[in-house]
């Protein structure tokens, strides 16, 4: 033991990060341990390594592969221009502004309506029952309904009644077309979450004094919503998505600034530059679910709240 761990009274670690001294409660690690998690950090940069190299391995081949395959410079023309990619690229971010604010906008329509309905769908009592039945009826249609028919209807279908007061936006349109089928959906997963709270919980809110409404907002709200955070996440995900087919209506969104440069130049690269810059949207919204996900079930998995 050196001067220094002497005089602190614990030690540090070597160059692999494994304890070397005493801790801070005095506490000596043995040798077979400093040994065992050296041993683990060493598997850990091997598995590393194999796992870099496999990877550069198979996407050499795919590349081989997919370079001498028949077909190959006329696919590349058609889909893999860099002169339409160059083109394309900074009317396609222009048009996902649009796409963006959508999501943003009806995201946030969503989850209130959704939680709205879902509330509804939960209330107990006789009187209550039309109002069960409504938002049942609301959720089993959209649900059913498939989206491209809910946007033509919406987007197409009520600019051709020319009611006076009544937007023919498309966008707004389009927006209220994801809000309606969307919120469907949502309002399905809060009503799993809220069912999915043990009535013991609901009924010593009772017991302290809470009212129904005060039960429902203070205790059994909060702990659905915390249990439901990775479907809603993944709806969102989906949403993100759908907001492409607002174009539909004429809206220039990412989706349809594509869509011009196609129908002048036939050349399909703009797609795949539309794709790609919503792939590249989606994946970090996916991997925060995936985390989300995975931290939670960890918590379930130790007895940890919800």
């Amino acid at each position: 033991m050196t001067s220094v761990e002497t005089e602190s009274g614990h030690g540090g670690a070597d160059g692999d990060g494994v304890p070397s001294g005493r801790d801070h409660d005095g506490y000596t690690p043995s040798a077979r341990r400093i040994e065992r998690e050296r041993h683990r950090r060493a598997r850990a940069r091997r598995a590393t390594a194999i796992g870099a190299l496999s990877t550069l391995v198979t996407g050499v081949v795919l590349y081989l592969v997919v370079v001498h395959a028949p077909g190959w410079p006329r696919t590349k023309e058609t889909f893999f221009s860099a002169r339409y990619a160059r083109e394309a690229f900074p009317k396609v971010l222009e048009g996902l502004w649009l796409n963006v604010r959508l999501l943003l906008i009806c995201g946030a329509a969503v989850l209130v309506l959704g939680m709205l309905i879902a509330v509804a769908r939960t209330l107990r009592g006789p009187v209550f029952f039309p109002l069960r039945a409504l938002a049942a009826a609301y959720t089993d249609f959209f649900r059913g309904l498939p989206l491209i028919i809910n946007l033509m209807i919406v987007v197409l279908g009520v600019p051709a009644l020319r009611l006076q007061g009544v937007t023919v936006d498309p966008v707004l349109l389009g927006g209220t077309a994801l809000t309606l089928t969307y919120s469907a959906y949502v309002a399905e997963v809060f009503r799993a979450g809220i069912e999915s709270v043990h009535p013991s919980q609901r009924a010593a809110a009772r017991s302290l004094g809470l009212t129904n409404r005060q039960a429902l907002r203070h205790v059994v709200l909060p702990q659905a919503v915390r249990r439901q955070v990775p479907p809603l996440l993944n709806d969102l995900v989906s949403l993100q998505k759908d907001t492409g087919l607002v174009s539909i209506g004429g809206a220039i969104d990412a989706v349809r600034a594509a869509d011009i440069i196609v129908g002048r130049s036939l050349n399909y690269t703009p797609y795949i530059v539309a794709g790609l810059v919503f792939v590249a949207l989606t994946i970090p919204m996916t991997r925060f679910t995936d985390w989300v996900t995975a931290r939670m079930d960890r918590r379930r998995a130790q007895g940890g709240a919800l």
